[in-house]
C-alpha cells in the first residue's frame, strides 16, 4: 500500500505502527560500519550547516562524527544481525516449572517517527518447557531489539517472538511501559503520559496466568 505525504505525516504524528518487522532494505549491510559513519557524518554536517551552526567552533566541530558513531555503533546497533546476542539454552535440570519473570529491564530506544528517545521498562516472563535461558540473555535480547528505530508495539512483539524461538515455547509474555519524548517534549508536550504495550503467548493468554504475571511486576522491589 502506498501513502501520500499527508497520510505519511498522519501515521508518523500519531505514532502508528505499520509493520511487525523492522523495515530494512535488502542492501542494508553492503556498507561497512566505517563507511556508514563517514556518510552519516557528512549528512549531519549538512543538517547543522543548514540550521546555521558554525562548524568551525571547537564545541561543535566534532559533533557530526560523534553523532555518526553513536548512530552506527550505539543507538542503532540493533539493526545489525551480526550483533544479535547468542541464544544458548540449558536443560531445566532442576525441574523449575513455574513462571520466571525478569522485570524492570531498562529500555533506551528511538522512535522511528521523529528519531527521539523512548525510555522505559520491560517486564518479560516465560514458562519453561524443558529449557531455560540465562537471565542476562533476556536483558540482552530486549536491548538488541530496542537499539533501532522503533515503535513500541513492534518492540514488544519482537522480544516475545525471539524468546519463543530461543526457548522453543509459546509461553512467553512481555509488557513495556515507556515514555516517548516525541510526545513528552514536542507536539502535545504531555510530560506525564507513558505508553503501555503487551504481548502474551501460549498459556499467558489464560486469564489466571496473565494475572499472576501482572501481579509479579507490581511487586515493589527495593534493595
Amino acid at each position: 500500500m502506498t501513502h501520500n505525504d499527508d497520510t505519511k505525516d498522519e501515521i508518523g504524528d500519531n505514532h502508528i505502527a505499520t509493520n511487525a518487522q523492522t523495515p530494512l532494505r535488502t542492501d542494508a549491510f553492503v556498507l561497512t560500519d566505517e563507511e556508514k559513519i563517514e556518510a552519516i557524518k557528512k549528512d549531519v554536517e549538512n543538517i547543522l550547516f543548514t540550521l546555521g551552526m558554525d562548524l568551525t567552533d571547537d564545541s561543535i566541530k566534532g559533533t557530526p562524527n560523534r553523532v555518526a558513531k553513536m548512530f552506527v555503533k550505539e543507538i542503532f546497533g540493533g539493526l545489525n544481525p551480526a550483533k544479535k546476542p547468542g541464544s544458548s539454552t540449558f536443560d531445566n535440570k532442576y525441574k523449575y516449572g513455574e513462571m520466571l519473570v525478569e522485570k524492570n529491564i531498562t529500555i533506551y530506544s528511538t522512535c522511528e517517527h521523529h528519531l527521539l528517545p523512548i525510555v522505559g521498562r520491560a517486564h518479560v516472563a516465560y514458562i519453561s518447557n524443558g529449557t531455560v535461558v540465562g537471565l542476562s540473555k533476556m536483558n540482552r535480547i530486549v536491548d538488541y531489539f530496542a537499539k533501532r528505530p522503533q515503535v513500541q508495539e513492534r518492540l514488544t512483539i519482537q522480544i516475545v517472538q525471539e524468546l519463543k524461538k530461543v526457548l522453543n515455547t509459546e509461553d512467553v509474555a512481555c509488557v513495556i511501559d515507556a515514555k516517548h519524548l516525541c510526545v513528552n517534549s514536542r507536539g502535545i508536550r504531555d510530560i506525564e503520559s507513558s505508553t503501555v504495550t503487551s504481548e502474551f503467548g501460549g498459556r499467558f493468554k489464560e486469564e489466571n496466568v496473565r494475572r499472576e504475571f501482572l501481579d509479579y511486576i507490581k511487586l515493589d522491589t527495593q534493595f
